[in-house]
């Protein structure tokens, strides 16, 4: 009885031990898609159009925001470890940009290490309020109507 009580110990005990090593290996994540090098050699830069380049290498991640100037495919792989916060450990973006006839103009790739941090900007407008209530706003705005004019 005891040799048994013994066994069952170890079992857990060994079954413990490799739950804690399983949740401290690395887990890896892929997001987003970038054609192949293969498929990128089948674009030709000043003969491939918007439409050709979707067909050939299939729809952006992205593309331009303000003046649609050109498509960007993304890939990034993540590594997740343990509690720690996730980790970017590889990323990919090609950038196929084009003229204003729509003509591809050039295919650029980019990697992780090309990339460098940008501060974001916070930018808070003043409403002038300072925390009054309604019933403080609307006090202060009586006599202040402007002129109706016909």
């Amino acid at each position: 009885m005891i040799a048994v009580g013994k066994g069952i110990k170890s079992a857990v005990i060994a079954a413990g031990i490799m739950v804690v090593l399983g949740a401290c290996t690395s887990q890896y994540r892929n997001h987003g898609y970038v054609p192949t090098e293969e498929d990128l050699a089948e674009i030709t830069v000043g003969v491939d159009t918007r439409d050709t380049v979707a067909e050939t290498v299939g729809t952006p991640s992205a593309s331009g925001v303000l003046d649609s100037s050109g498509y960007y495919y993304v890939r990034s792989r993540v590594r997740h470890y343990g509690a720690r916060k996730p980790e970017v450990v590889e990323r990919r973006i090609v950038a196929i940009t084009f003229d204003n006839r729509g003509v591809v103009r050039n295919v650029e790739e980019y990697a992780l290490e090309d990339g460098q941090a940008v501060p974001i900007a916070r930018r808070i407008t003043d409403n002038d309020l300072n925390n009054q209530s309604i019933l403080g706003q609307l006090l202060k705005n009586i006599g202040s109507f402007g002129g109706f004019s016909s």
